[in-house]
């Protein structure tokens, strides 16, 4: 088994042990064993599909949405079920593919399920209090939202105890076991862009740096200023051009032994807008005790030692505990934020306390918890939890029928929905099936690679009932995205074969 990768194998079954197994297994959990799927399936009997919705209008969408996507050359499972996890209206239901990011509902489910809504993350200063702090220590468990100004204010109630002296600032990552870069993620190793961030037990604005650019007076250097400050050095110069012309900036990254150097290059008109780029920190284990030290300064407590990074000694002195995780989900949900789910992700492995926090740790403890709640597993692949790259596979049954029975789950259903985007009214899907914006017919998770477009949600029909359904397209030539408005009319058509 790969490391990083866990996959669900059912052990075989032998003789007449398979017979019974195959007679007497209830239909709603019958699956293809494989990749190699039936093209449609239906599961439900023909009364229950048909009390819901017209199945022949379902089933026309189905065909369109399997056609469309095969002129594009790629492949698409299709489940659509009701509550109780029956499958309605399928397409190759149980072939195992890469869910782009639909495989965040995965995640926000196990983490929802593992560690509890109202899970919050601490972040600690660790020292000697008094007027002098020979150590400072800094450490984390995980909390994917910790920002700027959280640092501030557990420094500043250190500034009025009386602390005016720092030695070292020490920063402990001990609760996350490297390496930084999730699974998949060096699929793009030069990337620089804030989607591919590494993850942290402490980590500050996403594990990522803003530089910003304003211009002054034509032929003056603009004004160059980087976010969060403190943990950046900057090189070159923005020329401020005349009026009217075009914006030029320029920005590189780079690493030069401990440091994080961004070099600015090009031009900005005095009446431009202020240029704003966000990138990765390659390494963000010192980024937040670099923050720490600009913080301690700017508040008058002298720092006379280095940032470093170790294990924390030391009493608690101050400290910030995170929004509960419902809130947490809610950028990983509607925004689809990569840091967040793979923050949390990883973080579910801490909740053993045994050791480190680890990707593969925390994978093996999600798929026993999608055994534990009875998806069929066959062909399922978890290896981040974000689904960026290669992040894993998933089948449409599985994301459709654990979507159905999250949603009377009282402790898991509420928050689980409320983290999906609205069509037409926030998040991905503000922009897409505007129509059903008023009615709040569609909160669903989208998933978007180059060659994967993917749709998994609930949607209440046109009678008042609602129904899971997940759409996953892989393997289209050339871009994936024109297939989403197929997505959406298979989900229209949905709706409105629900009957009255």
């Amino acid at each position: 088994m790969h490391p990083l990768l866990f996959r669900y194998t059912p052990l075989p079954r032998l003789g007449l042990l398979v017979l019974l197994a195959l007679t007497l297994r209830p239909l709603s959990t019958a699956r293809a064993e494989g990749p190699a799927a039936t093209a449609t399936s239906s599961s439900a009997p023909p009364t229950a599909a048909s009390a819901l919705l017209d199945v022949d209008a379902v089933e026309k969408a189905r065909a369109r949405l399997a056609s469309a996507v095969a002129k594009h050359g790629g492949t698409v499972g299709i489940a659509v079920t009701d509550l109780d996890g029956r499958l309605l209206v399928g397409h190759q239901p149980d072939r195992p593919l890469n869910p782009a990011s639909n495989m965040k509902v995965v995640t926000a489910w196990a983490a929802l399920k593992l560690l509890g809504p109202q899970h919050q993350y601490l972040t600690a200063l660790h020292g000697r209090l008094g007027r002098q702090m020979p150590t400072l220590g800094l450490r984390g468990d995980g909390d994917p939202s910790l920002e700027r100004r959280h640092l501030w204010e557990m420094v500043e109630r250190l500034h009025r105890a009386g602390l005016r002296e720092v030695g070292d600032v020490v920063v402990d990552q001990s609760a996350f076991a490297p390496p930084e870069t999730p699974p998949a993620f060096d699929a793009q190793p030069h990337e620089w862009a804030s989607f591919r961030a590494p993850v942290s037990a402490v980590a500050l604005a996403g594990n990522t740096i803003t530089v910003e650019v304003r211009p002054r007076a034509e032929g003056e250097s603009a004004a160059v200023v980087v976010v969060p400050e403190g943990v950046v050095r900057v090189e070159g110069r923005v020329k401020t051009s005349a009026a009217g012309k075009p914006d030029a900036v320029g920005l590189e990254m780079t690493v030069e032994g401990d440091s994080l150097v961004a070099r600015v290059s090009g031009s900005l008109p005095a009446d431009g807008r202020t240029v704003r780029v966000t990138r990765r920190v390659d390494d963000p284990r010192r980024l937040a005790g670099l923050a720490l030290v600009a913080i301690c300064r700017q508040l008058g407590i002298e720092v006379t030692g280095e940032v470093k990074v170790g294990t924390v000694r030391g009493t608690l002195v101050s400290a910030h505990r995170s929004a509960p995780l419902t809130a947490l989900l809610l950028p990983l949900g509607k925004k689809s934020n990569n840091f967040y789910a793979e923050t949390i992700f990883k973080s579910i492995s801490g909740m053993e306390g045994k050791t480190p926090a680890s990707h593969a740790r925390s994978a093996e403890l999600v798929v026993e918890a999608l055994k534990s709640a009875g998806m069929p597993l066959t062909g399922v692949e978890i290896r981040n939890g974000s689904g960026l790259f290669e992040g894993g596979r998933l089948t449409a049954r599985v994301l459709a029928q654990l979507l159905a029975q999250a949603h009377d789950d009282p402790a898991v259903g509420p928050e689980l929905r409320a983290q999906l985007s609205v069509a037409g009214v926030d998040g991905t899907l503000r922009a897409r099936m505007r129509a059903h914006a008023e009615t709040r017919a569609v909160r669903a998770k989208t998933g978007t690679l180059a060659a994967v477009s993917a749709m998994s949600g609930y949607a209440t029909l046109k009678g008042g009932k609602t129904v899971a359904f997940s759409l996953l397209i892989n393997d289209v030539k050339g871009k994936a995205v024109p297939l989403r408005k197929e997505l959406d009319a298979f989900v229209e058509a949905l709706i409105r074969a629900g009957h009255p």
